[in-house]
């Protein structure tokens, strides 16, 4: 196959511009060209005079070479890629030992998923609930106020990005095209098909739900075990006098031991328990960096406006997003994370007493309001001392948000134009907070250490001259954002992707630092999946 970039077409270019399209760039006959598909088509929206699509094509024709030889200096022209997936082992007959799965997130459900697939029967562990039982937990704290700490936004099948807009684009670097495998996957399962093409791929809560739920019975067709409700309280290590240690087995809360020598810890960035525990039996865990902030929520319409001009609300276009960094004069950078078109700022807290915010969207993306992120990125430096510092960071954080919230789950919030001024909020304007179970008007400055206050103070006069009002007076801030990513990483060898320091255990997507997002944690899943499935069938 041949593959084709910039391919710029209007958006309301009939179906058979594509084709033509190929055919003036390949200069061939209608008769030569035997059959394309679309790769990706993106939205150039950069010029809101010009809006148009950018395609890249898969096509065939009957002289292939012919076609390479003569366009050989068109670098918009090239053979296409193996993007099929290929499994890296196939568990041997009579294989007793079974690999033990740590939380079914979007890494945890495709380590299981490959791993069930290349025949060896995952143990999949997810302290939660299953998706609906979890979904009905999770609508408890939104409608009710009432949280329960195993079974919410964090934890359950799923993961957290079940609750979120459902973005599936990522800036990994992806040459096996893993990526590829975990569109394809989702499609199966029920994603709509389009996700595998549009540049900016997304499926929305409701649709997800049903996914994972049709994932976890492909799973256990293949011979998998998911038990839900099953926390790791313990794990049992083994170290030598080097101080190298090897899993021998995981324990449950209620005492049952499963003993493994191969165990993904695939646990989330809210598994605070579970870091505390392996820092308890010496596994190796560094500080990084994080990100925290609040929730920016405004009309969508304005949003589409700034971005698209005459074209807002064009049918091809859907709801406008955006990307915004500011660096600023104390140094700190501030940008928008989690963008959610048409969506709502929902409640994330996974422990009692804490405030913490997040966003979501539906498929349709069709909600008034418009929320991100806006962020301040942090280092170890802002929390020094012990490696699990940050986690004490983020809950001092929240549990000043859950104070400033009135004490009810119900989070703090400030209108943009009074927190650019320092003055507390009194009453809502014309944007109208999406936060349930509620939100309480007041100061936010006592919810982000000063850096980041006066940071998103000048962040947000600056991204108002890049997207017209968007430091509107009545757009609104609410608090807080402390789970952007892990504040730890439990550092892995690069080649074996175990543990520095002990051998068995795979630290593996968001929680272990090592991805941001449902494709690149189901990336990494399907990665240490491959290092266990051949370290398992490598001689003894």
């Amino acid at each position: 196959m041949l593959r084709l970039t910039e391919i710029k077409l209007p958006l309301d270019h009939p179906d058979a511009d594509l084709k033509a399209a190929i055919l003036k760039r390949l200069g061939l006959a209608e008769r030569e060209l035997t059959g394309f598909t679309v790769f990706r088509r993106g939205v150039d929206a950069r010029k809101k005079s010009d809006i148009h699509f950018v395609y890249t094509v898969d096509c065939t024709v009957k002289d292939e070479q012919s076609v390479l030889k003569r366009l050989r200096d068109d670098r918009h022209v090239s053979a296409t890629p193996d993007m099929s997936y290929h499994y890296v082992a196939k568990a041997p007959a009579g294989l007793d030992e079974r690999p033990v799965v740590i939380g079914m997130g979007p890494c945890g459900l495709f380590a299981g998923l490959i791993l069930a697939q290349m025949g060896f029967r995952p143990i999949i562990l997810e302290r939660g609930k299953a998706v609906r039982e979890r979904t009905q937990d999770t609508w408890g704290l939104w409608r009710k106020g009432k949280l329960d700490p195993e079974s919410n936004v964090q934890f359950g099948e799923g993961g957290a990005g079940t609750f979120s807009d459902g973005k599936l684009h990522s800036q990994i670097k992806d040459p096996g095209y893993r990526g590829r495998k975990v569109l394809t996957e989702f499609v199966e399962a029920g994603a709509p098909p389009e996700i595998v093409w549009v540049s900016k791929p997304h499926i929305g809560t409701f649709k997800l739900v049903g996914m994972v739920e049709r994932m976890r019975e492909k799973i256990r067709a293949l011979g998998g075990e998911i038990r839900f409700q099953a926390r790791v309280e313990d794990f049992e290590i083994e170290r030598d006098e080097q101080g190298m240690g090897q899993v021998r087995a995981v324990v449950l809360a209620d005492g049952e031991r499963l003993p493994t020598r191969h165990v993904v810890l695939a646990a989330g960035h809210s598994a605070r328990d579970t870091f505390y525990k392996l820092y308890d039996r010496g596994v190796h865990i560094e500080p990084k960096p994080f990100s925290i902030g609040f929730r920016v929520e405004h009309p969508q319409s304005l949003i589409d406006q700034a971005r698209f001009g005459r074209f807002a609300g064009h049918p091809q276009l859907g709801a406008a997003d955006y990307k915004l960094v500011h660096h600023c004069g104390n140094g700190r950078s501030v940008y928008s994370f989690c963008m959610c078109p048409g969506g709502t700022v929902v409640a994330a807290a996974s422990e009692p007493g804490r405030v913490v915010t997040n966003g979501m969207s539906q498929y349709s993306r069709n909600e008034r309001n418009a929320n991100a992120a806006l962020v301040v990125g942090i280092t170890p430096d802002d929390f020094p001392g012990h490696p699990l510092a940050g986690i004490e960071f983020q809950r001092r954080l929240e549990e000043a948000a859950f104070k400033a919230g009135g004490e009810s789950y119900a989070a703090p919030a400030q209108k943009v134009g009074d927190f650019i001024a320092d003055r507390p909020s009194t009453e809502f304007g014309s944007v109208v907070p999406s936060y349930t179970p509620g939100v309480h008007l007041t100061d936010l400055s006592t919810c982000l250490p000063e850096f980041a206050i006066t940071a998103i103070r000048e962040a947000l006069v600056a991204f108002g001259r890049q997207i017209h009002g968007f430091d509107m007076n009545d757009a609104l801030l609410t608090g807080v954002e402390t789970r952007t990513s892990s504040p730890i990483r439990i550092t892995r060898d690069r080649a074996s992707y175990q543990s520095l320091n002990t051998k068995g255990l795979y630290p593996a997507g968001e929680g272990a630092g090592y991805a941001g997002g449902i494709l690149s944690a189901a990336v990494d899943g399907i990665e240490v999946a491959e290092a266990v499935a051949l370290d398992l069938v490598k001689p003894a």
